[in-house]
């Protein structure tokens, strides 16, 4: 036993002398280079055997490092990669590569080569524990399936909204997992043309989209929380997403959306919190293909401006035991019409005006919402400016007293949850 413990020791004093040589031969190739006393990583990279681990001494090393086979650097939190302001810091072009405990900063600034703190273009890849900062993108998958990013925090450049990078970028990549990461003060984290991603546990905050989906099918969307952004999840041409458990709170700007929908068709959304936005869920030509349905069960939709909105007059949604409580407006349509071509189904109303007598859980007479006044804020936008003020509530009074024309019933709930616990029957 003595003489394999004195082998162990002589090879890691031989790998520790091995490491010093190259920091000291990587600090002499970086003469000329922005910063000339750090080592240069792709020095580092280049002479780690494939499958081998690269522990990174605390430090900084300068980035612009293509990886080209599969090994493990492990920076343990305290090495800084830094990329110069140039291109990507670090380019993976591998399968099974491990990237833990780095500090990754100082990506390039152009837009069309996508410039990011980490790029991925290969399979089975890991990023984990990584701080991401002062980068354009935070990390970019392209055709890159069966990655693995994972307590992450990533915040890119403090540019205007509409001139920074995304936090998260899926282009052509499936099954992948992003899971546990911090994303803050990003542009949008995109899934394009990407099926099967399972997306959970995320923060999402002082962004545009926290979660943009474009022609993306099948993926799961998990225990998300989501405050002060502009839009909480938008799907466009995106079918069977399954969304459940998340948070979506705060929404910024007088346009802000819990979850968006724009043709998209069987997706199911349970079980999630959408707390103060101007619109909680936004419909849009959803369902798209014939036969379809979307599911909307047992979430709460609260002190928003609208709880949902429809584009327009359309059907095949279906909303079951959800809870709308303290909106504006429970739910409208533009351009008129009625949503009740909709299923509504044991639904909380907070505005239900109605007993429960027998103590079943359940209103003895329908829930009804008929389109009164509020039809001109509806139809003429700018109006929604004196939503509230004694002259609509006049309006609306005389409209409920006396109608001036034939109301629209936007929604029929026949068997209203009458209390708001969770589990009511």
């Amino acid at each position: 036993m003595t003489s394999v413990r004195c082998v162990r020791v002589r090879r890691a004093r031989m790998r520790r002398a091995g490491l010093g040589a190259l920091l000291a031969i990587a600090s002499v190739v970086s003469q000329g280079e922005a910063r000339a006393s750090d080592p240069v990583l792709q020095v580092l990279v280049d002479a780690t055997p494939t499958g081998e681990r690269l522990e990174l001494p605390p430090g900084r090393y300068q980035g612009r490092t293509v990886i080209r086979r599969p090994i493990v650097i492990d920076g343990a939190g305290v090495a800084i990669v830094d990329g110069g302001g140039r291109g990507s810091v670090i380019v993976i072009k591998s399968d099974g590569v491990t990237l833990s405990g780095l500090q990754i900063i100082g990506s390039g600034e152009n837009h069309d080569t996508l410039d990011a703190g980490v790029q991925i273009r290969g399979n089975g890849n890991v990023v984990e524990d990584c701080v991401i900062r002062e980068v354009l993108f935070g990390v970019d998958l392209k055709q890159s399936d069966g990655n693995v990013l994972r307590r992450n925090h990533i915040e890119t450049r403090d540019e205007e909204l509409g001139l920074r990078g995304d936090g998260i970028r899926l282009w052509y990549s499936n099954d992948n997992e992003l899971v546990d990461n911090v994303i803050t003060n990003v542009r949008d984290v995109v899934v394009w043309y990407s099926a099967q991603n399972r997306i959970s546990r995320n923060v999402v905050t002082g962004s545009r989209y926290a979660l943009h989906f474009m022609y993306s099918k099948f993926n799961v969307v998990e225990d998300n929380d989501w405050f002060g952004n502009m839009v909480g999840t938008f799907l466009m041409y995106s079918d069977g997403v399954e969304i459940r458990r998340n948070r979506i709170r705060n929404g910024r700007g007088p346009t802000a959306m819990g979850i968006g929908f724009k043709e998209s068709s069987n997706v199911i959304v349970e079980a999630n919190e959408i707390v103060n936005c101007a619109k909680g869920i936004y419909l849009d030509i959803s369902p798209y293909q014939p036969g379809s349905e979307n599911r909307f069960i047992d979430n709460q939709i609260a002190h928003s401006g609208i709880g949902v909105l429809f584009h327009s007059d359309w059907r095949g949604n279906v909303f079951i035991d959800n809870r709308f409580q303290s909106n504006f407006t429970q739910v409208a349509v533009r351009g008129g019409g009625s949503a009740n071509e909709n299923v509504w189904r044991g639904n909380h109303w907070d505005d239900y005006e109605g007993f429960d007598r027998n103590e079943d859980g359940r209103g003895d007479s329908p829930y009804r919402l008929y389109a009164y006044s509020d039809r001109i804020w509806q139809q003429t936008p700018a109006a929604a400016f004196f939503r509230g003020s004694p002259l609509f509530e006049a309006i609306d009074f005389l409209d409920r007293l006396a109608p001036f024309s034939e109301p629209t019933l936007i929604v029929r709930d026949d068997t209203p949850r009458f209390s708001d616990a969770i589990g009511s029957q």
